[in-house]
């Protein structure tokens, strides 16, 4: 009787794993496998490849799709080792537990000094820079049998030439490799071992998934939870480096420094930004938790200090302790898995932890309060609060009113691969901040606190204000003030709402500010459109920009000499009539010049 293959063992085995693990499996597919999944899965069986890469939005499954057919592999003899590859020591653990539900026993603990794993387990997890250290030694391992490699987030084995040369020689023997990915780009061009390059129209090799599965269809499959960004905006204050005191308004179109400067001020634990975020933050969560009752909250922080700052603010808005979980700490994976399964605590603070794979279901809001933009760190934060657990829930995030974050929430449905040539980058607009080279960097603690130290700059003070509601690449809201009427109208929508409701209900939420706007707000007989203003807002930021050229005054100090001239608040909340008096005024000081 000859051994039975991959193609003799039927799609089922294995299905008592739920599809979304861990926790609980979305509304209505527990038992089954998605539909993304089980044509994943028929694709796998029907090329029995020995590489395959799987891309698929966080919150879809990836894991149950990789059990499905290391149990396949192990069941029909194709496989009898496997090997667990992750960015992080936590989720060693949380894929090891995965495993043992469908009766695969790995070893999370296994260490380079063991040399072998114990014959109780069939294989072993490890993290990409574990393999990097030893990669011969892995090598050996993998060569011993017929071994099934599974990458987690296959994109860390680029994070440094090390460790994509100790990924490729450590797992090249592998019988079978399946890479897996929720965000397959990189802010550099680094080849990723083992993934497959194909050069597109423009020239430029990308990666090529075998089966994709973006954020747009699993939010029209039910499979993820719809996501509503809340921008804020506000007037910033800081000193520069020479001394010179500056004002922006957070999100006017600037130069690069100063919408960095102003996004860094906003940051600041001690000014008046940050408090107001978390205060509507902490509301939505409270409106969210009327109909889901175990509803969690995350901040995004830059560094330790910005973390442990934020944590204590929530502290006294709460009433309760605030889970803090630094990336150096030693109990992170703990206070993860406390919070995770506590229901009655509100918040966590983490930094860094976020990009990396960290699961905890019931996170339904989140506060993007750091300065790091690359589009793989902001689709990795987003991916922690889209994972859907019951019929339409909803997800609530943050984040400042900048052009690089805003462009990016508009584009959560947009699809993207690891290019490996650049583009051409030849003058990045005013106010876009570039990535950085490379994913190690955009995951470290930005430099802000040492700059502080160092006199290079200092924030002064800042204030907030609502500026709009962003879904589905829709834009809604007219801005107003922190706690209006405005603004209560959107941090008061249900957290449980089907995509169709979320849109109806957030242009109706629109539709009566308009109506309760006066007539003749902005000098004219009716409303003036948020378009209309946003234009007249970048033509007067414009206008500053070329007379800061002109005389070498700072952008922010001219802003400032243009409002004790004529009169009216910041940029962000001046009325047509304001911002054209402006404009007016700004004419005539060209003139004079």
């Amino acid at each position: 009787m000859t051994e039975p293959t991959l193609f003799d063992v039927g799609t089922d085995v294995g299905s008592q794993l739920p599809p979304a693990y861990p926790h609980r499996a979305a509304h209505g597919t527990a038992g089954t496998l998605r539909q993304w999944q089980q044509e994943a899965l028929d694709l796998y069986i029907q090329k029995r490849p020995k590489d395959f890469m799987a891309v698929a939005t966080p919150g879809a499954g990836k894991t149950t799709f990789a059990l499905r057919v290391a149990k396949l592999l192990v069941e029909s003899g194709e496989v009898n080792r496997i090997y667990l590859v992750v960015p992080t020591e936590h989720l060693k653990r949380q894929w090891a537990d995965a495993a043992a539900r469908v009766g695969l026993a790995v070893d999370p603990n296994f260490k380079n000094s063991d040399g072998r794993h114990g014959s109780q387990f069939i294989g072993v997890a490890v993290t990409y820079a574990q393999v990097a250290n030893k990669p011969a030694l892995h090598r050996n391992k993998t060569e011993a049998g017929r071994t099934l490699v599974i990458f987690d987030e296959i994109h860390h084995a680029g994070d440094s030439l090390s460790w994509g040369d100790g990924v490729r020689e450590a797992f090249d023997p592998a019988v079978r490799r399946l890479a897996l990915t929720g965000t397959p780009f990189r802010s550099d061009t680094s080849p990723i071992p083992f993934v497959t390059y194909a050069e597109g129209p423009d020239g430029v090799p990308r990666s090529r998934a075998d089966y994709s599965y973006g954020y747009g269809p699993a939010l029209k499959d039910l499979v993820v939870r719809p996501v509503v960004f809340m921008a804020y905006s506000g007037n910033m204050r800081w000193r520069t480096a020479s001394g010179e005191e500056m004002e922006a308004q957070l999100g006017g179109a600037a130069t690069k420094d100063i919408t960095q400067h102003a996004w860094r001020t906003a940051l600041n634990p001690e000014g008046e930004w940050i408090p107001a975020v978390l205060r509507a933050a902490h509301q939505r969560l409270m409106k969210v938790r009327d109909r889901i009752h175990d509803a969690g909250g995350l901040v995004i922080a830059t560094d330790h200090e910005a973390a442990r700052a934020y944590a204590a603010q929530l502290d006294r808005l709460t009433g309760q302790p605030t889970t803090v979980v630094l990336s150096d700490d030693k109990d992170a994976s703990r206070k993860i898995e406390q919070f995770s399964q506590d229901e009655s605590r509100y918040w966590m603070v983490a930094v860094r932890m976020v990009s990396e794979g960290v699961d905890v279901p019931r996170l339904c809001v989140g506060v993007y309060a750091t300065s790091t933009s690359t589009p793989l760190f902001f689709a990795q934060a987003v991916g922690r609060f889209v994972r859907l657990r019951k019929k339409a829930e909803v997800a609530s995030v943050f984040l400042p009113s900048v052009p690089v974050l805003t462009d990016l929430a508009n584009a959560m449905e947009a699809e993207r691969d690891h290019a490996l040539a650049a583009p051409d980058a030849d003058d990045p607009e005013d106010g876009e901040i570039p990535e950085a080279d490379l994913l190690q960097q955009a995951e470290q603690e930005e430099r802000a606190s040492a700059e502080l130290a160092k006199g290079e700059f200092a924030a002064l003070g800042s204030s907030a204000a609502f500026d709009r509601v962003m879904f589905d690449g829709e834009e809604f809201g007219l801005g107003g003030a922190i706690g209006s009427e405005d603004e209560m109208d959107f941090l008061g929508i249900p957290g449980l709402l089907e995509p169709e409701q979320v849109s109806q209900l957030l242009r109706r939420q629109q539709a009566e500010q308009l109506r309760r706007r006066p007539k003749g707000t902005d000098g004219a007989g009716d409303v003036v459109d948020h378009r209309q203003l946003k234009a007249l807002r970048s033509k007067l930021n414009k206008s500053v920009s070329a007379y800061s050229a002109k005389t070498g005054m700072h952008q922010g100090s001219i802003h400032t000499k243009l409002r004790d001239k004529c009169g009216g608040p910041p940029v962000g909340q001046a009325t047509q009539t304001q911002l054209e008096a402006r404009l007016k005024q700004l004419q005539l000081w060209f003139v004079s010049k």
